[in-house]
């Protein structure tokens, strides 16, 4: 099993950056792979980047392509999502995931996927 707790969300103003991390338990995070979720307020929790293993693959949904950039460091048992030009729709609680996964490039975007789930952190942009 693995325990997720994110951390680094706060009040940004529009155009400006935050980065999140996700701290793993245990010592074979590197067997995960990770993704990053949010969910506003009546909103379904949506899909916002990936990471395989390796850190080799990502992927991200294209409301955040180009702005966002997940990576990772399992020597620390830490993904990050550097977010930048951030937007007020970008305003949710954002929460990492991870699944236990085989292959070091594969990577999933469903959130049915994922088996394990950190608590989340506030991310709210101000325009």
């Amino acid at each position: 099993q693995v325990q997720l707790v994110e951390s680094g969300g706060g009040l940004v103003q529009a155009g400006g950056s935050l980065r999140l991390s996700c701290g793993a338990s245990g010592r074979t995070f590197s067997s995960y792979v990770v993704g990053w979720f949010r969910q506003a307020p009546g909103k379904e929790r949506e899909f916002v980047a990936t990471i395989s293993r390796s850190g080799g693959t990502t992927y991200y949904a294209n409301s955040v392509k180009d702005r966002f950039t997940i990576s990772r460091d399992n020597a620390k048992n830490t993904v990050y999502l550097q977010m930048n030009s951030l937007k007020p729709e970008d305003t949710a609680v954002y929460y990492c995931a991870a699944v236990l996964m085989e292959s070091l490039r594969v990577v999933t975007a469903l959130h049915s996927d994922y088996d394990y789930w950190g608590q989340g952190t506030q991310v709210t942009v101000s325009s």
